[in-house]
């Protein structure tokens, strides 16, 4: 399983940034996906998660409303579109398959984003 997440950077508050994930080494079209999050100090976050064919989709409450996850299934690639960011988006973001609970059973090496000014 490999997982590469380009697309993080500096934003300023109110702005918006689209990460993408490309997946390979699994059938990424049967899979659902994940984006957690991790802030410095803090825990990993579920941040949103999607079914395979896209029908079934998850948003923590942090982000509803903001943040809308897609996938596209022919080029196994993995989305999150991030509007009105805030400073409380800042964290490091991971694409992640298998997502338990609690912890995936595979993610990327991530990719910052921080919103400052």
């Amino acid at each position: 399983v490999q997982l590469v997440e380009p697309g993080g950077g500096l934003v300023q508050p109110g702005g918006s940034l689209r990460l993408s994930c490309a997946a390979s080494g699994f059938t990424f079209g049967i899979s659902s996906m994940t984006w957690v999050r991790q802030a410095l100090g803090k825990g990993l976050e579920r941040v949103s998660s999607i079914t395979p064919g896209g029908g079934s989709i998850y948003y923590a409450d942090s982000v509803k409303g903001r943040f809308t996850i897609s996938r596209d299934n022919a080029r196994n690639i993995l989305y999150l579109q991030m509007n009105s960011l805030r400073s409380e988006d800042t964290a490091e973001y991971y694409c992640a398959k298998g997502w338990t609970g609690t912890s995936a059973q595979s993610r990327g090496q991530g990719t910052q984003v921080t919103v400052s000014s």
